[in-house]
């Protein structure tokens, strides 16, 4: 195990479950002091478990700005400033075009953009010269999904600030990348698709139409999150990096 984040601070957003508590405890076994949010405190308290190391929970809904604010509070409180924000909160649901009701659109959308833009926004006080910035696309930013249209145009945008953003941060030299994972075996892909048997059926059909034949696990989506954060991605800067089997390259 290497110790590339030691002594490094790092910020999880939606780190209680699925690819953002796997890349929690990859931050946290590779040295780092890492802090995570969610919504529900039973959630948080079973992730800190998982996790170990130092970690710190913080409560919140990265869609309220006062929320982010007690972040980057509790941050302050234990340290001067922050190397890697990992900008991962976000979620959606099926509805097909017709179906779309606005306060659809508006949850959809205040999590996954505006979740995403003042969480960025509000650390870069204490974001070092040099940090990272990683935000969670999806195949869905480049690919079309039948009633996943609201959720794919967030994953575009989400994508769209990584090119703006290094432009905005070039003399501080802050990098920022996208992370596009594909079908990945989380509790969230199991809710959407309905759960039990039916979750299955819907996972078994897509791994068959990957290249890589199967779908991927939150850990590996982990590895190239912390690749992109650290020194080795020195030169990647404004990139999206698919992690999804080959899904969405051909």
């Amino acid at each position: 195990m290497t110790n590339r984040f030691q002594n490094k601070v790092v910020v999880v957003t939606g780190g209680t479950s699925g690819i953002g508590l796997a890349t929690a405890k990859a931050f946290s076994e590779e040295g780092a002091s890492v802090f995570i949010t969610g919504r529900r405190q039973e959630a948080l308290d079973a992730a800190v478990k998982q996790i170990g190391g130092r970690v710190t929970a913080v409560q919140g809904d990265m869609a309220r700005l006062a929320d982010i604010d007690r972040l980057y509070d509790a941050v302050q409180q234990k340290h001067a400033q922050i190397d890697v924000v990992f900008a991962n909160a976000g979620g959606g649901e099926m509805v097909p075009l017709g179906a779309i009701t606005e306060e659809h659109y508006q949850r959809t959308f205040d999590t996954n953009v505006k979740g995403v833009l003042f969480t960025v926004q509000k650390a870069l006080p204490l974001l070092k010269d040099g940090g990272s910035i990683v935000l969670t696309g999806s195949t869905t930013s480049i690919s079309g999904t039948p009633a996943f249209s609201v959720y794919s145009a967030t994953k575009a945008a989400v994508r769209n600030f990584a090119r703006n953003w290094i432009l905005d941060l070039k003399d501080r030299h802050i990098r920022v990348n996208a992370i596009s994972p594909g079908l990945t075996e989380t509790a969230g892909l199991n809710e959407l698709f309905g759960g039990g048997d039916q979750a299955k059926g819907t996972k078994d059909y897509l791994a068959g139409l990957i290249p890589a034949g199967r779908i991927g696990q939150p850990e590996e989506i982990a590895k190239a999150v912390l690749f992109l954060a650290s020194d080795e991605a020195s030169f990647v800067n404004g990139v999206e990096l698919f992690v999804d089997g080959g899904q969405a390259q051909i």
